[in-house]
């Protein structure tokens, strides 16, 4: 297809937004960005400074520094040969952002309106470049509200815990408080909370495989988009 088409993956933290989203771009031969690495790239930036997550004054002044060329704080992503890094101020980083204290402070500086102004250009750049996926969770309510497909992808608390302890050495009781205070976080922030869009399709994955999430979120776009090549 000719015209450039966008899907907006929403919902919380481990529903599997990353592998749906992956995986339904491999299908339609779109680019997958996961947009939730430049906020991973900004919170390692405010570590790496040795500013604390919630001195939101402080990473204020950086980004108003950053926008007024008196400090560089330049975050990109880019896809290649199938697979997404991402760079601060051209380095990759891609290794060093995937750990959980970076993920605390991603969340933290996402709730900082100045942080979420400044990342939504190189979010809506990429959809003017591609067709493509985007993942995240205010990716239909705020980066693109005029995306053709929204899903907003969930699952229960106790489930989602499950899913990470098979994929890490902590304990589930531990993980489930995390995700449990985390899901309260992004939810109750007051800048994009964490919240389906009111044309979003609600997809909740409890009990399912990845092979059946995924079919599953490939007849939502095809009733959308019925033109839409699926390989």
């Amino acid at each position: 297809m000719s015209k450039l088409i966008s899907i907006a993956i929403d919902g919380p933290a481990a529903s599997g937004k990353s592998s749906l989203a992956k995986n339904i771009a491999g299908k339609l031969g779109f680019v997958y960005l996961k947009t939730g690495w430049l906020y991973r790239a900004v919170g390692l930036y405010i570590c790496r400074k040795g500013i604390a997550g919630n001195d939101v004054q402080a990473i204020e002044d950086c980004i108003d520094r950053a926008r007024n060329n008196q400090e560089e704080l330049a975050v990109e992503l880019l896809y290649s040969d199938g697979e997404q890094r991402i760079y601060l101020n051209g380095v990759d980083v891609s290794d060093e952002v995937g750990s959980e204290k970076i993920g605390k402070y991603a969340s933290d500086v996402g709730n900082i309106k100045k942080v979420r102004d400044f990342l939504l250009a190189p979010q809506r750049d990429a959809a003017k470049r591609y067709s493509v996926v985007l993942e995240g969770r205010d990716i239909g309510t705020v980066i693109l509200p005029d995306a053709d497909v929204k899903i907003f992808l969930t699952a229960s608390p106790q489930d989602r815990a499950l899913r990470r302890a098979d994929d890490e050495s902590r304990s589930y009781d531990e993980i489930l408080r995390e995700i449990i205070e985390r899901d309260k976080q992004d939810e109750g922030r007051a800048i994009a909370p964490l919240k389906p869009a009111e044309d979003a399709v609600i997809l909740d994955n409890s009990g399912w495989v990845q092979a059946e999430t995924l079919s599953r979120a490939l007849n939502i776009i095809k009733e959308k988009l019925p033109n839409v090549d699926i390989r």
